[in-house]
This record gives C-alpha cells, sequence and structure tokens, in this order.
C-alpha cells in the first residue's frame, strides 16, 4: 500500500495531493494518508466529492499522528 505523508506539505497544496491520489487509484486498491491533525475536514469533503466510491479506515488516531487508509470502492454493477 502506498503512503502519503502530508505532514511537510505547504496545508493549500494537501487536499488536491491527496484527491489525486484517490482519483489515480484501481478499484479495490488503497493508500495511506499520514497527517499531523485529525482529517476530519478531508473526511467530509471525500463525503462530499467522492460520494459511495472511497471507504475511510483510522489505523491511528492522534494526538501527535493520524494514519488513515483510503480506499477506492470497487465497482458495483
Amino acid at each position: 500500500m502506498s503512503q502519503l505523508d502530508v505532514r511537510f506539505i505547504p496545508p493549500r497544496e494537501r487536499h488536491p495531493m491527496i484527491f489525486n491520489m484517490f482519483d489515480g487509484l484501481r478499484p479495490g486498491h488503497s493508500f495511506e494518508l499520514i497527517n499531523d491533525h485529525a482529517p476530519t475536514p478531508l473526511y467530509y469533503q471525500f463525503l462530499h466529492e467522492r460520494t459511495g466510491q472511497f471507504e475511510w479506515d483510522y489505523l491511528e488516531q492522534g494526538p501527535e499522528l493520524w494514519r488513515v487508509r483510503i480506499t477506492r470502492k470497487a465497482n458495483e454493477d
């Protein structure tokens, strides 16, 4: 599984980078997001912009390090 550590990325560049990585995933594949704060706003952005397309699983929930596995759901026919 790929990792995307955004702790040292300028804040305005983080969400576009994360969505770009997600959009490049094949169905059923995941990446691990590493962040220095709770990614709650990002989660809500995913809910709004990628409704039904992702799974969100916390691997570690702070207080200093947050890790989330974001998976592109497999297409359901």
